[in-house]
C-alpha cells in the first residue's frame, strides 16, 4: 500500500503544524464571535427602526454614532474585538486553514441562538442550507490541511496581495457608490467577508514577518492595509446586520472569509504547488457547495419573510 505512509505523513504533518493551542484560542474566538453577531444585529435593528430611512441604503453617520448609545451594540462590540484578538492570536500558532474556517462553529451557535431569541423555528430549508456550508466548507478546509504546505513569505507575495485588495476596494466603493440603493444584505455580507478574508491573509502574513524579524517597509504597509480592509469590511457588516439576520450574516463570513484567506493561500503565497488535481477539483466542488447554502439560507430563512419587531428584544437597548 505505497500511498498510504505518504498519506499518513501528510497528516501527521498537518496536525503538528496546527498547534492545538491555536486551534483551542480559535475556538474561543468563534464562540466571541456568535454573540457578538447576536448583540451587535440588537443594537443595530434598534437604530435602523427608530432612525433609519427605510431605505436600507447602508448606515449614515449620525446612525453609527447613535450606535454608541446602544449598550447591547457596544458589548457585542467588545466581543467582536475580541474574537478578532482570538484569531489573530491563533494565527500566531496555527496556519490560515486551519485557524480561518474554525469560524464555522459561530455559524452553527448563532443559528441556534437567533432561533431562540427571536422565537422563529428555523425549518427544514434553512437547516439544509445551514449544513450545506458547514460540511462544504469543512471538507475543504479537511483536504487544506492535507495538502497545503507552507512556504517563506516574500515580499513580493505581500506587495500581490495589497495589489489585490486595492483593486477589491476600488471595486467595493463603486459599487456602494452608484449601486448604493439597489444593494441587498448578500452585498454586504460578501464584502464584508472578502475583506475579512484579506484582513486574516495580511494579518498571517505580517505576523510570519514580524516573527521572522522582517519588519521593513513593506510590512508596515501591510499593516496599514490590514487596518483598512477591517474598518470597511466593519462597515459593511454593520449594515448586514440592518438589513439581514445574525445568523445570514455569520453564514456568509464563516464561508466567504475563509474561502478568501485560503484561496490567497493557494494562489499567490503557492501552499497548493504540490496538490493533486483531483484536491484541487474536491475543493471548487465544497466552496461551490459552501456557496450556495449561503444563498439558500438567505432565500429560505424564517427572517427573510418575517421581520421580528425591534421591541421584542430586552432588556439591553
Amino acid at each position: 500500500m505505497p500511498d498510504v505512509i505518504p498519506l499518513a505523513e501528510d497528516v501527521v504533518e498537518a496536525f503538528q503544524g496546527s498547534a492545538p493551542l491555536g486551534i483551542l484560542i480559535a475556538l474561543v474566538g468563534a464562540v466571541f464571535l456568535s454573540l457578538g453577531a447576536q448583540l451587535q444585529h440588537r443594537g443595530v435593528e434598534k437604530v435602523e427602526a427608530q432612525h433609519g430611512s427605510g431605505q436600507k441604503a447602508g448606515l449614515s453617520g449620525g446612525q453609527l454614532l447613535r450606535l454608541l448609545a446602544r449598550p447591547s451594540w457596544l458589548i457585542g462590540t467588545i466581543m467582536l474585538g475580541l474574537a478578532i484578538v482570538f484569531q489573530l492570536t491563533a494565527l500566531g500558532f496555527a496556519p490560515i486553514i486551519v485557524v480561518q474556517p474554525i469560524g464555522i462553529v459561530a455559524l452553527v451557535l448563532t443559528s441556534v441562538l437567533n432561533a431562540r431569541v427571536s422565537k422563529v423555528k428555523l425549518d427544514r430549508h434553512a437547516i439544509q442550507a445551514i449544513s450545506m456550508c458547514v460540511i462544504g466548507i469543512g471538507v475543504f478546509v479537511t483536504l487544506a490541511a492535507f495538502f497545503a504546505k507552507e512556504h517563506v513569505i516574500r515580499e513580493a507575495q505581500l506587495i500581490v496581495i495589497l495589489a489585490i485588495l486595492g483593486a477589491v476596494l476600488l471595486a467595493l466603493a463603486a459599487a456602494f457608490v452608484f449601486f448604493r440603493h439597489k444593494l441587498n444584505a448578500l452585498f454586504y455580507i460578501a464584502a464584508g467577508g472578502v475583506l475579512y478574508g484579506f484582513v486574516a491573509s495580511i494579518a498571517k502574513v505580517v505576523i510570519n514577518r514580524v516573527l521572522n524579524n522582517n519588519s521593513d517597509w513593506v510590512t508596515v504597509v501591510g499593516a496599514i492595509g490590514l487596518l483598512l480592509a477591517l474598518a470597511l469590511g466593519f462597515y459593511f457588516v454593520q449594515t448586514a446586520y440592518s438589513v439581514g439576520s445574525p445568523d445570514l450574516v455569520i453564514a456568509g463570513l464563516t464561508v466567504i472569509d475563509p474561502l478568501v484567506a485560503i484561496a490567497i493561500g493557494i494562489f499567490v503565497l503557492g501552499e497548493a504547488s504540490e496538490t493533486p488535481v483531483w484536491v484541487m477539483i474536491a475543493w471548487l466542488v465544497a466552496g461551490t457547495v459552501a456557496i450556495f447554502g449561503v444563498l439558500q439560507l438567505a432565500k429560505h430563512h424564517p427572517q427573510t419573510h418575517r421581520r421580528d419587531q425591534p421591541g421584542e428584544i430586552a432588556p439591553l437597548r
